[in-house]
């Protein structure tokens, strides 16, 4: 399996994010890749990513601001509407990545 590392970021940094996470991590792996989850709120992205690597970051709230890491519109993972495009952009950004 193939690793990488993703950020879930809600408004809070809790539920959503931890919701997002969860069905992230089980979609990724069956693509065969096993991501490291961190859950944070918009204004913690900051601290969260200081001398941490992070592939990408997986975004419930709006995330306005450039941290140089891809970022992917995961709302899809929440409603369950286009889960699959969600899974297929992540993908996208990390074979990518090599």
């Amino acid at each position: 399996m193939k690793s990488c590392s993703i950020l879930c970021v809600c408004g809070s940094g809790t539920v959503s994010s931890a919701m997002v996470a969860g069905k992230l991590k089980e979609k990724l792996a069956e693509k065969g890749w096993d991501a490291a989850m961190t859950e944070a709120s918009p204004n913690s992205i900051a601290s969260e990513i200081s001398g941490k690597h992070f592939d990408l970051i997986a975004c419930v709230s709006p995330v306005r601001q450039d941290f140089g890491i891809p970022k992917v519109k995961a709302v899809g993972m929440l409603t369950g509407m286009a889960e699959e495009k969600v899974v297929e952009d992540c993908l996208a950004i990390l074979e990518a990545k090599g």
